[in-house]
């Protein structure tokens, strides 16, 4: 029998959605799930380093998030820059699209743009009269599950201490939790990949295997290709690091590059040992790629002690540490 998306559902209280940051980032409570034994044990994510080795390597993406979301100057329409080819040039999701045909202008910030093509799916490319300055018109383009607008304090919280290369319209949120205390006492390597908005798109087919994942963009450098190939275990911190490290599979290699790999059970895992990551959305790519690590069943039940002990979900919520 093929899995099904429903297959990957679960009941959430709304009450449960973390839409602010706790005051301190590694204060989050943090499940491991032993996927051999099944045992499911309920720690703080300052426990973390207790399960480590000694060859242990953390893997972190170290992608920075823009302010990608803008709005025209009049208020009618809303851009969100997925891409710049170049400084005066974005593609963008356009709300409300109807009103921005091609060759339709639009004002941010006072500097002019034009709308040059229409995509397929929808996205237009515009080109600027000069650069716009997303540090001061553009706004975070927070998960709509927040249910609520980007504030100061989120252009920090929102943002991973070694975020360093700028590109992502979301966080990888896995990394929200580590300090740079933490980490300096962990032996650890960078990858980059820029979070799409293909992270928030819901898995539409009806047979998981019939969806189509949204691709995204990497980079990993030698040094770090070089530190995953001679560590004992690798721990992916997220789910992006551990799409980017099993499409280069083993040897890892220096690559510039797109990956659409969409994990799902069942899938053999032949570089990452471990993974550290949130909770994530019922019946997404995410959750389904958790399962394959761990098994399905594994993993569901595992959601279901997270609800009934209260654990905060999704982005600025709470991290399972599968081992």
């Amino acid at each position: 029998m093929p899995l099904l998306t429903k297959d990957f559902d679960y009941s959430l209280p709304e009450a449960l959605i973390a839409a602010r940051p706790l005051a301190e980032r590694s204060a989050s409570r943090m499940m491991v799930v032993h996927k051999d034994s099944g045992v499911i044990e309920h720690r703080m994510f300052l426990d973390f380093p207790e399960y480590l080795r000694e060859d242990d390597l953390l893997v972190l993406n170290d992608t920075k998030v823009i302010p990608a979301r803008v709005f025209s100057d009049d208020g009618r329409m809303e851009l969100l820059c997925l891409d710049r080819p170049s400084p005066l040039e974005w593609r963008c999701l356009v709300r409300p699209g109807k009103r921005l045909k091609m060759g339709h202008a639009i004002c941010v910030g006072g500097i002019m743009g034009t709308v040059m093509e229409i995509f397929e799916n929808g996205d237009r490319l515009i080109c600027w009269e000069a650069p716009v300055d997303l540090e001061q018109h553009g706004h975070l383009a927070l998960p709509h599950y927040m249910g609520r607008d980007d504030e100061l304090a989120d252009r920090e919280r929102y943002q991973t201490v070694f975020a360093r290369e700028e590109g992502a319209i979301a966080a990888p949120t896995a990394g929200l939790h580590f300090t740079s205390e933490m980490l300096g006492n962990i032996p650890h390597a960078f990858l980059t990949l820029h979070v799409g908005v293909g992270t928030f798109r819901p898995v539409s087919a009806e047979v998981v295997a019939d969806h189509v994942m949204h691709s995204e963009r990497y980079v990993v450098n030698a040094a770090t290709a070089q530190k995953v190939n001679s560590a004992g275990r690798v721990v992916a911190v997220g789910t992006t690091v551990t799409r980017v490290l099993e499409s280069l599979g083993k040897p890892v290699r220096e690559h510039r590059g797109e990956t659409d790999i969409f994990i799902h059970p069942p899938y053999q895992f032949g570089v990452v040992g471990a993974l550290l990551t949130n909770f994530h959305l019922p019946q997404s790519t995410l959750i389904m790629l958790v399962s394959a690590f761990a098994g399905q069943e594994l993993v569901m039940e595992a959601y279901r002690k997270a609800v009934e002990k209260r654990y905060r979900f999704f982005s600025y919520g709470d991290c399972m540490l599968l081992v």
